[in-house]
Order: structure tokens, then sequence, then C-alpha cells
């Protein structure tokens, strides 16, 4: 490899359109290329630049060897593709996947930053949640069948990693789908926050993510409407966008309730992101209603000092914190009690802002790195040791 005093580590990720995935991608990259002579393949060329912008990284391609499959003439026809149709998505994934593959045995240790992968020898994989890329073949659809056969995907192999997980909520899942452990390292919140003093901030909540079904917006405009019909002046501002083509319909139906109600719902979308970051800083409260394998939106909104109400399961609660029972809520008419409890109780109100503070370190890139680290150290410790037990025969 390009430097023999350092081991070589391969690190997977398809591509890089914004999210917390690649994050989490970016950041092993940070924490690895120091001690390993570390190689990104993914589908296209990368803009370290505009990269570390966003996501608070300093990468370079002086320090990162970059293996692109896409020539740059290409790239924005396949993003294209790649974000207007599912099948041309994973179609690109797996043809990422079958190059990876033949180079796997040429490194000392390959590492998936996207999910469970086969990577044709057992290696590190990060999963975000299960079957993302894959199914169990029997409950493929024909055209993801097709697709696995071509790249020789094995569940099998899979299985042979060593696996992290986002969340103990994913490590469950995990467990349940491909009945195999997996350590726990919650991914890293990079978002630049300047939080305001509790006494300057705005009586509002947040809602951030997309606007789609799944996100059950309309629940949280519901809880609100509860809370201020029992006489408490709270604001709501929704940020995000919608789901594309196939989620207007429900974007539409969010757009219709916050005019009904623009008194006190502000809809933002496709807001330049320091503006969204205004708007994150002055929220007193959060609120996030879908359940989540980790829920990044959710642990900035306690990087930002805001006071976050979250479902009762999921991997959000393990963000916020079991112990705190006051903002976490099974359902609509629990969420209502317990905002309508906090928010009249203003001794509660600072208990659970200094409490909540005491968590904000577990969701540090510091502590991420080091604990990505750890665990490629660990691997590199475990093929020692099997590596050692024939010689002791």
């Amino acid at each position: 490899m390009a430097n023999e005093t350092k081991k070589s580590v391969a690190v997977w990720q398809p591509f890089f359109f914004g999210g917390g995935a690649e994050a989490v991608a970016l950041w092993v990259l940070e924490a690895l290329h120091h001690e390993y002579d570390v190689t990104l393949f993914t589908l296209s060329e990368v803009d370290f630049s505009w990269l570390n912008a966003m996501y608070a990284t300093q990468l370079s391609d002086k320090e990162i060897t970059v293996k692109a499959q896409l020539p740059e003439r290409l790239k924005k026809w396949a993003h294209t593709l790649i974000s207007d149709n599912k099948i041309a998505r994973m179609a690109f994934i797996y043809w990422t996947i079958r190059e990876f593959k033949k180079s796997a045995y040429q490194y000392d240790v390959v590492f998936s930053a996207f999910n469970g992968l086969d990577m044709g020898r057992p290696g590190i994989q990060y999963l975000h949640w299960v079957h993302v890329i894959e199914k169990k073949f029997p409950k493929a659809q024909p055209w993801l069948k097709a697709l696995m056969v071509w790249a020789d995907f094995s569940h099998e192999r899979l299985c042979e990693n060593f696996s992290i997980a986002n969340s103990e909520y994913t490590a469950e899942q995990v467990q349940q789908c491909y009945g195999i452990e997996a350590d726990v390292v919650f991914p890293p919140v990079v978002t630049q926050i300047n939080t305001l003093p509790w006494s300057e901030k705005e009586n509002a909540f947040l809602c951030s993510g997309r606007v789609v079904k799944a996100k059950q917006t309309h629940r949280v405009i519901n809880i609100l409407k509860a809370v201020r019909d029992k006489g408490f002046d709270i604001k709501l501002h929704i940020t995000g966008g919608g789901g594309g083509v196939y989620g207007r319909g429900y974007l539409k139906q969010i757009e219709a309730l916050a005019q009904q109600n623009s008194d006190w719902i502000y809809l933002h979308q496709n807001l330049p992101y320091d503006d969204y970051l205004k708007i994150v800083s002055r929220c007193r409260y959060g609120i996030h209603y879908k359940t989540e394998p980790f829920g990044i939106s959710v642990a900035e909104m306690l990087k930002a000092d805001m006071i976050p109400f979250v479902r009762s399961n999921g991997g959000q609660r393990e963000i916020v914190g079991a112990e705190h029972q006051d903002i976490l809520f099974a359902n609509e008419a629990e969420g209502i009690e317990k905002i309508v409890r906090v928010l009249g109780d203003e001794d509660l109100k600072m208990h659970l802002l200094q409490s909540l503070k005491q968590r904000k370190d577990l969701f540090s890139t510091e502590r991420f790195m080091d604990e990505i680290r750890e665990t490629v150290k660990k691997y590199f410790d475990r093929l020692e040791q099997k590596a050692a037990v024939p010689a002791q025969k």
C-alpha cells in the first residue's frame, strides 16, 4: 500500500448527498487517517472542501485516497437518477459494492460506514438501521434479487462482520434481524449552534426534519394545538423540505394546517443553513413524534440547550435519557399531558435543562472518534489473536 508503516483501512460509503450517514462516514475518516492508510470507496469524486464546511471535518485528498468509480462528467447525470429513482439508486449502490469487493483483500481491514454489507471478507460495519441496502433473499423484490445476485451478495458474509450500531434500539433490531450482536457508538452531532441564554429564547417549539408522513408532523400540530387550548402561548417552527413528488400530498396537508394556524405555526422550507441554525438557537423546546433508529435532529436539539419532547420508545429515548420521564410520551394524549406539566412548572424546567446538559458530550465528535479508533484497534487485536491460535497447536 501507499504507506507501509501504517496498516491500511478501506472505507465504503456509496455517496455523499447530505445527512447523518454521511456525517458518520466523514468522521470515521477523520478518526482513522492519522493512524492508518485510509482509502475511501465511493461512487463519484468528493469535494472535501464543501464537505468540511458542512460537517466540520478537516479532510483532504492528501490524507484520504479516494477510489471513485464514476467519471466526473457523468456525476450530475447519475445524481439526478439516484435522487429520482429508487431502483437506479440501488443499482448504483450495488455497482459500488461489486467494485469494493474486488479490492477488499488488498487492505488490512474493510469498513462499511453505510449499514450492513457483504464486503467479500469479514470487516467492520456501522449500522444506521437494518435491511437498508438488502433483504433476506426470499423477501426481496425481483429487481433487488437480481442486484444481489449480480454483486454475489451473501447474508452469511454480512453476519461475519464486527458490527456497530447507532443506538441500543438499532442493536436490538440487528440481533433480531441478523442474529448478531452489535456494539453501540452514537453518531456525532456536528451542527455548530450558537446557543442563546434561556431568557432570550422564544417560547416556541422546533419540529425539524423532512415534512413527510412518516415523521407524523400533523400529530405534532395536534399536540401543540391542544397545549395552546389549555392556555399556553407557544409557537411552532417546522423546518425541512418535503418528500419529493410522491410526498407532495402530505406536504400540502401540512401547508394548509400552517396557513389555518398562521398566528402560531411557521413553516420554513428550503431554508439557507445559517437561517436554519438561527431558528434552532432561539427555540426553547423541541418535539419529535416519529420513533427513530437514532434521531440526529433530537441530538441537535439537545446541543442547542432545548428541552426536547420525544417518543418513549426508539433511539431518541437514548439521546435524552430514559431517566427523563417528564419529556417522554407514548402517544398524543400523553404528549399533551407531559408538555403541559413541564410548561407549567418553572423549577422542573430548570432541573431538566441542567440535567440534559450533562448528556451533550455523549454526541461529541471527540467521543465518536475515540470509540471508532478503539473499535478498529479491537478488531485488529482479534485478527492477531486468531492468527496466533494455529501457531500454538
